[in-house]
């Protein structure tokens, strides 16, 4: 089971708590479990990639293991701690300003 922890706005719509585990076939990639996510939280398509080019939004931020994987490709495999759960993967929102 892959863990993903969503930031407070998104965990609201989908109405779920801080983490969400997922089962995602291999090779666990960083696009596989963005579509694990919409499929599971349908309300959440759109919210974190772009409905038609599947990129990233603008402010939500990508992270695992302690890396950010935000300006990586969907194919980008993911770390085994990500694959075993014993950390989460983290879709973070970005904050702009100052």
């Amino acid at each position: 089971m892959i863990r993903v922890a969503l930031p407070h706005h998104l965990r609201t719509l989908a109405h779920v708590g801080k983490e969400v585990e997922l089962q995602v076939d291999e090779p666990v990639t960083l696009g596989r479990v963005l579509d694990a996510v919409e499929a599971q939280y349908p309300v959440l398509r759109g919210t974190i990639r772009d409905h038609v080019t599947h990129q990233r939004r603008a402010f939500i931020r990508f992270f695992a293991c302690g890396q950010d994987l935000s300006h990586q490709p969907p194919d980008t495999p993911l770390p085994d701690a990500i694959v075993t759960g014993a950390e989460p993967f983290r879709v973070v929102g970005a904050m702009a300003g100052g």
